[in-house]
């Protein structure tokens, strides 16, 4: 496959007062690792999603080190190792690293994603886990249904759009026709590409339903995105 592959591992690691963090660690490599850092996403239900961004970045702090060589491998006997004194340091700096990250703005700026959805079975928890996952993320934008379209336009920082769309392909989401658990398989990635300046920003994440094309249209033009309405949502209606 041209886009690498991805894997997910879970390790039970001890952390302060030898209590078991159970660590659920998503891998993509791309085609061109190891020459290339993998994209990594971390979760677990002992940790804030704050600590397991830090955790992530202490991953990729080690991961540049492995450059040119498999890494996974030391990756995670890296944190298996260090868990705790991360999570201690997490703690320390996370009023710091609050004020800094407002006053800064991070290289890649920021970036929008376009996403149409085939269907949802399990609408109602599907549609809290994408909530769940923008805001953890610290995404906006809106979850839209209009008749049998459904799309999911995002806004944010380019890594946590990445890791937004390893969480939509590889977790979950849905249930079969016989109620079966499943991933999302019937997905497509319109539109990815950095936010210019005709561009109005979301400032929440919204999820709305429209009646007609022309609501759905006009949230389109309000967010000066006129473009990519007429470029992408029409010929869905074919």
């Amino acid at each position: 496959e041209t886009h690498g592959i991805t894997f997910r591992i879970q390790i039970n690691v001890k952390e302060l007062l030898d209590t078991d963090v159970l660590l659920k660690l998503l891998f993509h490599l791309p085609v061109s690792y190891p020459s290339t850092l993998p994209d990594i996403s971390v979760n677990s239900d002992q940790l804030t999603r704050a600590q397991c961004m830090d955790v992530k970045d202490k991953l990729l702090e080690q991961a540049k080190k492995h450059l040119s060589e498999p890494m996974v491998h030391d990756l995670i006997l890296w944190i298996q190792q260090h868990l705790k004194y991360v999570i201690k340091q997490s703690a320390t700096v996370c009023n710091e690293k609050t004020t800094l990250s407002k006053g800064t703005s991070t290289e890649d700026g920021i970036w929008m994603l376009l996403l149409h959805l085939d269907h949802m079975r399990a609408k109602a928890k599907y549609v809290k886990t994408v909530e769940k996952w923008a805001s953890d993320l610290r995404l906006t934008g809106r979850l839209m249904f209009m008749g049998k379209i459904i799309l999911i336009l995002l806004q944010g920082d380019k890594s946590n759009i990445k890791e937004y769309l390893i969480l939509q392909k590889t977790s979950k989401v849905d249930v079969d026709s016989s109620g079966k658990k499943c991933k999302e398989k019937m997905i497509s990635v319109l539109c990815e590409t950095k936010v210019q300046s005709q561009h109005k920003r979301f400032q929440t994440f919204e999820v709305k339903e429209y009646s007609t094309l022309d609501e759905l249209q006009k949230e389109f033009e309000t967010a000066g995105l006129t473009t990519l309405f007429s470029e992408f949502v029409p010929p869905l209606l074919k």
